[in-house]
């Protein structure tokens, strides 16, 4: 039997060439890798002094590790505009890829599964004004109890877009089912839709009274709510006397101001512990409404997912 010796090197025109993903590899060497978590915090939280407080820097540190940053790409990466600041075109192609490298780098380390007794993260939780008021204020009441070191960030948008559940460092948006979205979606809670009118208003009128004899405040979007597509098909005759850009204050202005709306139930009861409003079922049978979660497909790590699942299910549970 022959000894096995050290492996003799390829002869000459017959070894395999390094490809050039081993040469990209290669030149890692003379890159600072210390400088991609700070850049994925600056893409994600668009300011340097949100970066630096959740990477834990100084300011002045993140300034000098953007510039650092800046020369290694050769692009602004942030940029002021007025009193604002903006992405460049090629830091936003950045941001989805280097979170998933770096989610990629946690899991090949193997850190711990996430400990909410002691974890200091951001967490981020997109969705639309008229839902943070219903769901917002008990989720920040369960994370403070459950989690005291992190720090709970509501991210209000007027529209869910493709972007926001990827961008921002957004872990999970909460939006309605009536929009669409590129990703799998969860129910969180149902909801169905009301009238509802001030409280001086005629109390012998019914809801379909209340709906053909005032002037509807109305949300003015290019899309109408469901409802009033039932109300014409049954012929029902109404008048807009407000609209109003901003769907959350509708409620409000009808307690205030009369007239009558259409309003999602959730959003309508959290409003009458504030002011005084009158809630009617709709007169005609309309398809429900509900609440999805989407989560960031970029989220890989599943003891936080888990986690923050089961708390905005406790937190819909007890609406």
């Amino acid at each position: 039997m022959s000894e096995i010796g050290p492996e003799a090197p390829p002869a000459p025109g017959r070894g395999v060439r390094p490809g050039r993903s081993s040469a990209d590899l290669d030149r890692l060497a003379a890159v600072n890798l210390n400088l991609l978590v700070p850049l994925l915090a600056i893409l994600e939280e668009r300011s340097v002094t949100r970066a630096a407080e959740r990477v834990g820097l100084t300011q002045p540190a993140m300034s000098h590790a953007l510039g650092r940053m800046r020369r290694l790409l050769g692009d602004d990466i942030l940029v002021r505009e007025g009193a604002r600041t903006r992405l460049t075109p090629r830091a936003i192609e950045l941001a989805a890829p280097l979170r998933a490298a770096l989610q990629q780098t946690a899991r090949v380390v193997n850190f711990p599964g996430f400990d909410p007794a002691v974890d200091g993260r951001v967490i981020t939780v997109a969705m639309m004004t008229p839902t943070a008021f219903v769901i917002g204020a008990p989720l920040a009441r369960l994370i403070a109890e459950r989690a005291p070191n992190a720090t709970l960030r509501i991210r209000t948008i007027t529209m869910p877009t493709e972007e926001a559940f990827t961008a921002d460092g957004v872990d999970v948006v909460l939006m309605s089912d009536a929009f669409g979205s590129p990703y799998a979606r969860e129910r969180l809670y149902d909801d169905r839709w009301m009238v509802v009118a001030p409280t001086d208003s005629d109390p012998g009128a019914s809801a379909l009274e209340l709906l053909t004899t005032l002037p509807h405040v109305v949300f003015d979007a290019e899309r109408r709510v469901m409802p009033y597509a039932v109300l014409d098909e049954h012929h029902i005759d109404y008048r807009s006397g407000l609209l109003v850009s901003d769907n959350f204050l509708v409620p409000h202005l009808v307690a205030l101001s009369g007239g009558v709306a259409l309003q999602r139930f959730r959003v309508a009861a959290a409003m009458q512990r504030i002011v005084d409003l009158r809630i009617e079922e709709f007169p005609f049978p309309v398809p429900g409404v509900g609440i999805d979660m989407v989560w960031n497909p970029y989220l890989s790590d599943q003891f936080f997912v888990e986690w923050l699942r089961a708390l905005l299910l406790e937190v819909a549970q007890h609406l």
